[in-house]
């Protein structure tokens, strides 16, 4: 009975920022003209994502005792950042549909596309300066280092789509950047509106990119083995795209002989034909792969828990970290 009215009140407390996030982002973008920058500026911000990356700031502002109202601009700023790094992912990507809709380069053309991104970037800087805090300079300083981190890990990443050898490692690397880079920011940015010191700022660092890695190989390990139709995704994608994730490069390093060889032209084909996923599954589930990357998220998630514990007690942290769970444990 205790566990149940936690995960209520901590499923409540999430719901509440959430909404006050939802509120909020119609209100972004009231220019009508050029329709033509401003109707997929605002298609973009009408997407119905998680608010996973505001809900975090917030939570973390609350953490060192900072109504979430005050940190909501900041929030909103990594909210509308975030979504211009998916309208550029997705011409780099070369993607056809996002969250269920078709991508702004698909409906709007890619010039388009691309002003769209530049304008949802520098309307995150703008809202990032209207957050009530002295501490605005640090604030800067950590978002602007963020955006160079995520530049960096996307560079590596179409890097590696070209390199014939990439090690777990070097994917670690990259992904700290890609994927570790934003959690890590938005999580330090709530602790700096809350004054929390260097040594908490750190801390949060520290729980940021574990939890990052955490989140990105999850991603990994449910494009091949999810059973839910929430997933919303192909089953198998990745690997029918020849992309190199943490499971295909567990597999290389694993593999020998025959079995390295079939894994090998997954990349030096482009890709992996749809009919043979279902074989790429049993074999990375032979060699242990599969197994290794669900310890994998186990174990980042719990490096990220553990280093809550030097902060701040409290229902915000609470909170905080019954989230870090839900997103280790996720199926939606």
């Amino acid at each position: 009975m205790e566990i149940t009215v936690e995960t209520s009140r901590c499923a409540e407390h999430v719901g509440r920022l959430r909404a006050l996030v939802n509120e909020a982002v119609p209100g972004l973008v009231l220019q009508k003209e050029p329709a033509s920058l401003y109707e997929p500026v605002r298609y973009v911000l009408a997407g119905q994502g998680k608010r996973l990356r505001p809900v975090l700031l917030l939570l973390a502002a609350e953490v060192f005792g900072v109504e979430a109202r005050r940190a909501l601009p900041a929030a909103l700023a990594v909210e509308v950042f975030h979504n211009f790094t998916l309208v550029h992912d997705d011409i780099v990507d070369k993607a056809d549909t996002r969250r269920g809709r078709p991508t702004v380069h698909v409906t709007w053309g890619t010039d388009t596309a691309i002003l769209c991104g530049d304008y949802l970037m520098g309307l995150s800087y703008e809202l990032l300066a209207r957050t009530d805090t002295p501490h605005l300079p640090d604030l800067m300083q950590v978002f602007s280092e963020m955006m160079t981190r995520l530049c960096e890990g996307q560079s590596l990443d179409k890097e590696f789509e070209k390199r014939d050898t990439v090690s777990v490692a070097d994917y670690l690397d990259m992904i700290d950047g890609k994927t570790g880079a934003l959690l890590r920011a938005v999580v330090e940015l709530g602790g700096v509106i809350g004054g929390a010191s260097e040594a908490q700022r750190a801390t949060l660092r520290a729980f940021g990119e574990e939890a990052g890695r955490a989140f990105q190989i999850q991603d990994d390990l449910l494009d091949l083995v999810a059973e839910d139709d929430r997933w919303g995704k192909t089953i198998g994608g990745d690997l029918m795209e020849g992309k190199k994730t943490l499971l295909l490069l567990e597999a290389l390093e694993r593999a020998e002989g025959d079995e390295y060889a079939w894994f090998a032209r997954i990349h030096h084909n482009d890709g992996l034909p749809a009919g043979e996923v279902d074989e790429a599954r049993a074999r990375m589930q032979r060699l242990g792969v599969l197994d290794e990357a669900r310890t994998a998220v186990l174990r980042h998630t719990a490096a990220a828990i553990e280093h809550l514990e030097a902060l701040p007690q409290g229902e915000a942290l609470d909170t905080l970290r019954w989230l870090i769970q839900r997103m280790q444990a996720r199926m939606h």
